[in-house]
């Protein structure tokens, strides 16, 4: 194989695996310890060097996994997380290291690996402070004293269970995800050996107690995901717009509030999934907002959300939908419409819908909005358009002039709003 030249490896795009266990030190030979001894970080080291030659894979250990390593407290993993994220290099970061949950302290004295070693014969009591997360740190960087998102970097966590219902395991991946602002979670139980792969659509893509099969369909997920692409949003100054508003179109607000009255919109840690807007202007258009309840609309409202070239929208005093891409290459697209709802419900037996597959595309990117553009397909009298994505959900497309009947309906015979698709309904 031919060398790389030089100039073009210093610009490659990098892979950043960390796996093993730390430890906290307490006192001299007193220590807390979370075990992990890098296997799953050395084999997808090897899967990733196999799948994504086009990248460059770095596997750090730490060394509890590799007595080489410098990398030992959760400190030194705040470093390399620091490290890994100002390299604008860097394009994912697969974080499996076994963390510490809590620091101890016995007593008075400052707790370190050369504190005054406690006296083995006595009787003590520990304190426990939990540690700062640094999972939730890989999305965004500093910059000149504030913190710049990192929406290039394909981010992937791990939450490990001992013994959970799937429902519990799937629930406590969803809120990592959510909480730390993953493109994927890897939820494994150490009891039940279950592993399952959670995707921000909050579905469940993979689930086997065959742990390298899942391996491999991490890294495989990946290589759909590094080429994606993704509008900024900058929101400036300005107020929601009420849903009751003469903006929100009848139609829109009538289809919405039958979906949520039905229970389209199921929340998980008081925020729902599902977007829905309307176009008022060549370039603004009115669409939901991101991390809110649309259950509670009447408090919440929309977003208005002016087109600022192809990468890049103003939002008026909010953040807009992860959706908002989808909306745009569908009004861009398809002018006759003004309308979109989105909600993430299987479809009913029989169902005659159009289906596309979406495992490729991660909610928000371009090609999400292009996959959904070219998916929509003509239904009854051609009034409306839909697209199913394959385990995710419908996107329903409609002129504001429509008898929202029709919308509510075709909803009605095709979906079933009581479930949700991929089949767990989250604990909140």
């Amino acid at each position: 194989m031919s060398e790389i030249p030089a100039q073009e490896q210093e610009y490659r795009k990098q892979i950043h695996i960390v796996g093993g266990g730390t430890i906290e030190p307490v006192r001299e030979h007193l220590a807390l310890a979370a075990r992990a001894y890098g296997s799953t970080a050395r084999r997808l080291g090897y899967l990733c060097r196999t799948e994504l030659p086009e990248l460059d894979t770095n596997v750090h250990l730490t060394r509890m996994a590799d007595p080489r390593s410098m990398i030992e407290t959760s400190e030194d993993l705040h470093r390399l997380a620091h490290e890994i994220t100002a390299d604008l290099t860097t394009k994912v970061v697969i974080w499996n290291p076994a963390v510490a949950d809590f620091r101890g302290q016995v007593g008075d004295v400052t707790s370190g690996i050369h504190a005054e070693r406690l006296r083995s014969t006595d009787e003590q009591t520990m304190k426990l402070t939990p540690n700062k997360k640094i999972i939730g740190t890989f999305r965004t960087v500093p910059v000149n004293g504030m913190q710049k998102p990192r929406k290039d970097i394909v981010a992937v966590g791990f939450k490990t269970t001992a013994g959970a219902e799937p429902i519990e395991q799937y629930s406590r991946g969803l809120k990592l995800m959510k909480d730390a602002s993953l493109n994927i979670v890897v939820a494994n139980d150490t009891r039940t050996r279950n592993n399952m792969i959670i995707l921000p659509h909050e579905v469940v893509d993979t689930e086997t107690t065959d742990r390298d099969l899942v391996l491999r369909s991490l890294v495989e997920l990946i290589s759909t995901r590094i080429n994606l692409t993704f509008t900024e949003s900058t929101v400036i100054d300005g107020q929601p717009i009420p849903w009751e508003s003469d903006e929100v179109f009848p139609a829109l607000r009538t289809v919405v509030d039958y979906c949520r009255q039905k229970g389209a919109y199921k929340p998980f840690q008081g925020k729902t999934a599902g977007h829905f807007a309307a176009k008022i202007g060549h370039h603004t258009f009115l669409t939901s907002i991101r991390k809110s309840n649309f259950n509670d609309l009447e408090k919440v409202g929309l977003v208005r959300v002016e087109t600022d070239g192809d990468d890049h929208v103003l939002a008026y005093g909010a953040r807009p939908s992860v959706g908002g891409q989808s909306q745009r290459s569908v009004f861009d697209e398809h002018p006759e419409a003004d309308c979109i709802v989105h909600f993430h419900c299987p479809p009913k037996p029989g169902a005659q819908v159009h289906t596309v597959s979406q495992r490729e595309y991660e909610c928000g990117s371009h090609q999400c909005g292009e996959n959904t553009s070219r998916g929509l397909r003509p239904v009854g009298d051609g009034k409306i358009k839909v697209v199913y994505l394959d385990n995710h959900g419908p996107n329903l497309v409609f002129h504001h002039s429509i008898d929202p009947q029709e919308v509510i309906n075709f909803i009605k015979d095709n979906f079933d709003l009581s479930q949700k698709t991929g089949g767990y309904i989250p604990q909140s």
